[in-house]
């Protein structure tokens, strides 16, 4: 059976956030809807987002980049969960019982992560991210499937540089990629877009096995 989609690339909007890394997750789908025969971008008032449409394989996709800043970000899907269109069913993991939205997908920045570095995860917490909070707290549970991309330094040595304080939180995720950091980030992007094809066409465990090759 196919399956639909809805796959949610976090950040703010605005020109003067479309760089930062607090935005990977709407440039994953920027580059993600460049790459695949999907609709253009177009205004969902009711959504309070940005949509693009398409296929991949057998499986369609709604794309949304929500139109409200990250720590509202969970509103573009009220909508679609009153309207049933995310598909909410019970997994069991570590012999609990957890509700799942198997067809919802959000991409977003993680600081606990070096750049270059994408995880999928499923039912994890926010880990503090506002977006991914916002996320949970609109869907009433946090039983779905996660894209993360590490936007963190490195040492020489390979231990992440993460920052410290709220302050120099908010500086780093606000602020843009370094120059030198310019070339990783595009190779981020585009080993994250190929991910998520691998997402929609496959599902998720594909996904994460694939995700290790590249």
């Amino acid at each position: 059976m196919a399956t639909n989609y809805i796959i949610v690339g976090l950040g703010n909007p605005g020109d003067q956030y479309e760089e930062t890394r607090h935005n990977v997750g709407r440039m994953v789908l920027d580059a993600f809807v460049k790459k695949n025969d999907f609709s253009d971008w177009q205004d969902d008032k009711k959504m309070k987002a940005i949509v693009s449409e398409g296929k991949i394989g057998k499986n369609k996709a709604m794309l949304l980049k929500p139109e409200t800043f990250m720590n509202k970000s969970g509103e573009a899907l009220v909508s679609l969960l009153k309207g049933g269109k995310l598909k909410i069913k019970v997994e069991k993991i570590n012999n609990e019982k957890v509700k799942a939205l198997e067809n919802l997908v959000v991409i977003h920045d993680d600081l606990d992560l070096p750049l270059g570095k994408i995880k999928i995860s499923f039912n994890k917490s926010s880990g503090g991210h506002r977006g991914v909070e916002s996320v949970i707290k609109a869907v009433k549970t946090d039983g779905f499937v996660r894209l993360r991309l590490g936007i963190s330094g490195e040492t020489a040595s390979g231990k992440i540089k993460k920052p410290q304080g709220e302050e120099k939180v908010i500086d780093a995720i606000l602020g843009e990629f370094k120059k030198t950091e310019i070339d990783e980030l595009k190779k981020t992007i585009k080993k994250a877009a190929i991910a998520l094809e691998m997402l929609i066409a496959e599902g998720r465990e594909k996904a994460t096995s694939m995700l290790g090759t590249l």
